[in-house]
């Protein structure tokens, strides 16, 4: 009897606490439909902290924090969220907009260097995972600015990360990148004069110019 009391205790337990988890998601769901970001955290971190592998609710978590202006905490929850569902290239895509953004504002070269260098290779990894996604080209856009940024600050000569090869070799890899879109899209004018502005960066680096 004593058994079969704590068993249906255990059960029941369980499901107030499956119950509770759902209703957290659940409102930081809609919320997050609403686009009521703040809202979306205050409740997708209560049902992440009952439920810390809900892959969707981590999404929804680190999206929420990405368009809050928080991205260390962005990116830990996209980081959760890759370990339970390795192949969702949406998640790398906004870790690595994360990365990127922190490494552009970042005043410390170890730090920018390791945000940019890191958003290089997530949104690598977002486009060998999805190369036929809808938005490819976004991909491709995003990693050229990146490889651009990452270019710049490797050829800035009173840095001590100075390193003429590697920024020389980053910003060719960001003009492959913008020629990518450019033969998606030629139209484009963006692109194309971000791709003239670049090629004028490479030819100053490469005593071309």
């Amino acid at each position: 009897m004593r058994l079969t009391v704590i068993t249906s205790f255990i059960i029941i337990s369980s499901i107030e606490h499956a119950a509770a988890q759902n209703a957290y998601v659940k409102m930081g769901q809609q919320a997050y439909i609403d686009g009521n970001f703040k809202a979306a955290i205050k409740q997708l971190e209560k049902g992440c902290l009952i439920d810390s592998t809900n892959a969707n609710a981590l999404w929804m978590l680190g999206y929420s924090y990405y368009h809050s202006d928080n991205l260390p905490k962005s990116i830990t929850a996209f980081t959760k969220e890759i370990a339970i569902a390795p192949t969702d290239a949406a998640a790398y895509y906004y870790r690595a907009l994360a990365k990127y953004r922190l490494g552009k504002g970042s005043q410390a070269p170890g730090d920018k260097e390791k945000h940019l260098l890191g958003a290089i290779v997530d949104f690598t990894k977002a486009i060998n995972l999805s190369p036929s996604d809808t938005k490819i080209a976004s991909f491709f856009q995003n990693r050229a600015i990146s490889y651009r940024e990452y270019g710049l600050f490797k050829l800035d000569a009173t840095s001590k990360s100075y390193d003429r090869i590697q920024g020389i070799k980053s910003l060719k890899a960001a003009m492959n990148d913008l020629q990518k879109v450019l033969d998606t899209d030629p139209g484009r004018s963006d692109i194309a004069s971000l791709f003239d502005v670049t090629k004028e960066k490479l030819a100053t680096a490469t005593g071309h110019h």
